[in-house]
């Protein structure tokens, strides 16, 4: 009897110890992939914010460089003749894009004829790469200091001013040179930029954003007390070669950050100026959340594992039959069969254990209804509702196979909010937000079962109208008009009457271009056409 009684004493700390090894060892490497995939997803959030706000700030700077490009053109500049005229044409480019710290307009010997507030008027600036660096061509050049006009300007915060060139020759229909058309930018519009995006990434802590020149790795954007210093990184290096990722980078102070870069190589026509966009995070900030998901793992780990060894003290005797049955619908249920572990009453052991394990599956089952949910708020917009970048390239792939049976075409529509950002200025960003979910309310109703509109960020949306290739364009329209109208009706908020209106810009698959992404591009191009002559309308890039 005694020699009967060690045996199953023995058989049960053996099955025990076992159960305790294997619960461990599970739970440790679950723990390291969970967390590396924790770790790469927060890495590449990082690298794709790095390459937004690089695309922003080449985007920017297209934008204002091509407003000096086109302002060249005008037959006032070329003729040069009506002074008042030409300081009322560049007051006014001023006043619509505020971001101009100074417009001015020069003789051929660089004498300043015109300016905004009549700022340098009579001034000399032939020595200034401003007006050297145009006389051989358009002219776009890096920060700056410019001591003498930010002594001219106002400025607040007391802080150095920098700016940033752009200028182009002036001709007349003869081919002469008649002057230099000269702008600086202020570049607080780069802080704007960088709040646009950090802003809705408010949850992610001590996040920051720092923008290296090509001259000398100098500190353009960052913490005001180390501007115009240079950083040497190997991210930097890496950015420039071509690398739009993140790594794991000890910085100057010795600490380690996560960090993710992008290089600027320009938008369209403007060629950029090589700026590098780096975006850090400390690495026990970044890490938190792996670091809690580790420990969770291994206490749910310990707790299986002491669970199942309390049950192993308590099966050494009448237990094989039992186990055989709950082993046989493990089995099923692992070859993807819809059973229950079975109930068993008389021993107590067992019936705590065959319980156990229908608690344990239904709470799987919980957990992965759980995970589909997760996966859900993951492919829509926190903000509208509406679905994100994510769920819209899901939608695009389903969308081809449908139309590509059906013979039919996807119609692109990229819209802009017209008055936005003077909604978040004059009432604030909660009434802005509130706004966008309006916005977005009203966007679903112009939908139709198999289309679909998304939120690409900021004030930016697209539909995807799924139409008759013959029809593509004038459903488009059509339905285009009808958000404009929807739009332009005036929202009430807070008790504040808003008014905004909407660009649009079109684009057909696979008429326009055989990628999707190159119809998303187009269909911005013409957006922008749209924002360049009138706005509050809708332009197709192939039906001007």
């Amino acid at each position: 009897m005694h020699f009967s009684f060690s045996l199953r004493t023995r058989f049960a700390f053996t099955l025990a110890f076992l159960i305790i090894v294997l619960s461990i060892f599970m739970s440790f490497f679950t723990g390291q992939f969970a967390s590396q995939e924790v770790r790469s997803e927060i890495g590449n959030s990082l690298a794709e914010v790095s390459y937004l706000m690089g695309d922003k700030l080449d985007h920017y700077m297209w934008a204002r460089s091509g407003e000096i490009l086109i302002l060249s053109k005008l037959e006032t500049l070329q003729e040069a003749r009506n002074l008042k005229a030409i300081q009322a044409l560049l007051d006014q480019l001023k006043s619509t894009f505020p971001s101009f710290a100074w417009i001015g307009f020069t003789d051929p010997n660089g004498i300043v004829l015109a300016s905004t507030d009549a700022i340098l008027e009579g001034a000399d600036i032939s020595k200034r790469p401003v007006y050297l660096e145009a006389l051989k061509g358009h002219f776009v050049g890096d920060v700056h200091e410019a001591v003498l006009l930010a002594k001219l300007l106002p400025n607040p915060s007391g802080e150095a001013m920098k700016f940033v060139d752009v200028s182009t020759p002036v001709y007349n229909e003869n081919g002469d040179l008649v002057g230099v058309l000269a702008a600086h930018l202020s570049w607080e519009w780069a802080r704007e930029v960088e709040e646009s995006i950090l802003v809705p990434l408010q949850n992610r802590k001590q996040l920051e954003m720092y923008i290296v020149s090509s001259m000398d790795d100098t500190l353009l954007l960052g913490p005001r007390d180390i501007m115009g210093q240079p950083l040497k990184l190997d991210s930097i290096n890496r950015a420039r070669s071509g690398e739009n990722t993140w790594s794991l980078e000890t910085w100057p102070d010795g600490k380690e950050y996560l960090t993710g870069f992008s290089f600027g190589k320009g938008y369209k026509d403007y060629p950029g100026l090589g700026w590098t966009v780096l975006v850090r995070q400390p690495a026990e900030v970044a890490y938190a959340s792996v670091e809690k998901l580790q420990k969770v793992i291994l206490y749910i780990g310990l707790f299986v594992a002491l669970l199942f060894a309390t049950f192993g003290l308590y099966i050494a005797r009448r237990v094989v039959e039992p186990l055989r049955q709950i082993t046989l619908a493990a089995n099923s249920l692992s070859a993807g069969k819809q059973v229950e572990i079975p109930q068993h009453k008389g021993i107590t052991d067992i019936e705590i254990l065959s319980e156990s394990l229908r608690n344990l599956i239904r709470s799987l089952t919980q957990t992965e209804k759980a995970l589909g949910k997760m996966e859900i708020l993951a492919q829509h917009d926190q903000l509208t509702g509406l679905p994100n970048r994510i769920s819209l390239d899901y939608h695009l792939e389903k969308a081809k196979a449908q139309v590509e049976r059906q013979q039919s075409s996807l119609t692109f529509l990229y819209l802009d909010l017209d008055g936005f950002k003077a909604v978040n200025d004059t009432l604030g960003h909660h009434t802005g937000d509130v706004l966008l979910q309006e916005v977005a309310n009203r966007l679903k109703q112009h939908t139709r079962e198999d289309d679909l509109v998304a939120r690409l960020g900021g004030d930016e949306f697209v539909m995807i109208l799924s139409s008759p290739t013959e029809k593509a364009i004038s459903v488009g329209e059509d339905i285009a008009e009808r958000v404009i109208a929807s739009l332009n009706d005036p929202f009430i908020i807070d008790g504040n009457e808003i008014i905004i209106g909407c660009s649009i810009g079109g684009a057909v698959w696979p008429a326009d271009a055989e990628e999707t992404k190159d119809v998303i591009r187009l269909a911005d191009e013409a957006l922008y056409i749209v924002k360049r002559s009138g706005k509050n309308r809708v332009v197709f890039i192939n039906h001007k």
